[in-house]
């Protein structure tokens, strides 16, 4: 199992690196950003009783923040439509590059606030965040665009990610988008007592879709290995959670997909069907059955 950890990691690498991009541009604004990013030197002393986002019901634009752009070649499409995204990955954080300068949508950054940055959901938005290595979980107020990297499906201020204890660097996170229903009738509130939920990705995870593709790929971003087919969720979380433990930059490359009563672990997205052909051959002696290739729309 190690051997096939050790495999899966480099495929990982393969995967994320396919096309990576930054955060180009300062959120909001025409001026690039400059200096390292980071904490500040003196950081307040009581963040950690900062409270988390409360939720609300507000109007989303349709033009602003919630416009189509592009960063470094990429196409990004933000949704506007009031439905639930859930989403695993890597999350990672900004601080005092970012401190003071406007957001997305005009509003001023404050590291200290619980806030956080994401590609395509609704600007305003609110969700919940969970670090499953240690079950803490934050709610934040999207306001904001990012992260630019593959893999990455959150930045969260400072504060928040200081509350999920994620500020040495980008590590796993779960993400569940709280819709305005949810918040109208109260259902986005958790029971001290409820165990957290099992996220099922309904589409794929990971870099968006370039507008632009290379010749040896027939569909970027949608070819992905089929590593098992399961009847229950239990048994492909399982399976997950076994590759996940001992290695967790694993995470944002596996992917659980529900389709006809069936739940299936998966491995992608690849950038092309011969990369894809690449990674399978590298662990395929390693499963019981070889991987399957497989491309969703």
């Amino acid at each position: 199992m190690r051997r096939l950890v050790a495999l899966l990691c480099s495929l990982a690498l393969l995967a994320a690196l396919g096309g990576c991009a930054t955060r180009a541009l300062t959120q909001g604004s025409s001026t690039p950003a400059t200096g390292r990013d980071g904490p500040e030197t003196n950081p307040p002393s009581n963040l950690m009783t900062v409270p988390d986002a409360v939720p609300k019901v507000e109007l989303v634009r349709l033009s602003g923040p919630n416009k189509p752009y592009e960063i470094e070649g990429v196409r990004y499409q933000p949704f506007v439509e009031d439905k639930p995204l859930v989403q695993r990955g890597l999350a990672s954080w900004y601080g005092k590059k970012f401190h003071g300068r406007p957001t997305a949508n005009g509003e001023v950054y404050n590291m200290y606030a619980m806030t956080a940055a994401h590609a395509t959901m609704p600007i305003p938005s609110y969700a919940r965040v969970r670090n499953p290595a240690n079950g803490r979980e934050v709610v934040v107020r999207i306001n904001d665009r990012g992260p630019f990297h593959p893999g990455r499906v959150i930045d969260l201020s400072y504060t928040a990610a200081l509350k999920l204890d994620l500020l040495r660097g980008v590590a796993p996170v779960e993400v569940e988008r709280l819709t305005a229903e949810q918040i109208r009738s109260g259902a986005w509130k958790r029971d001290a007592k409820e165990p957290p939920p099992v996220y099922v990705a309904q589409e794929p995870v990971g870099a968006p879709q370039r507008e632009t593709l290379n010749t040896a790929a027939s569909s970027s971003g949608r070819i992905w290995l089929q590593l098992g087919t399961f009847k229950l969720l239990d048994g492909a979380d399982a399976f997950r959670s076994l590759l996940v433990g001992d290695e967790p930059a694993l995470a944002p490359l596996l992917t659980v997909f529900k389709q006809g009563g069936q739940h299936q672990l998966m491995a992608g997205p690849y950038g092309s069907r011969a990369e894809a052909e690449e990674a399978a051959a590298r662990f395929n002696s390693l499963l019981k059955e070889p991987a399957k290739i497989v491309e969703r729309k």
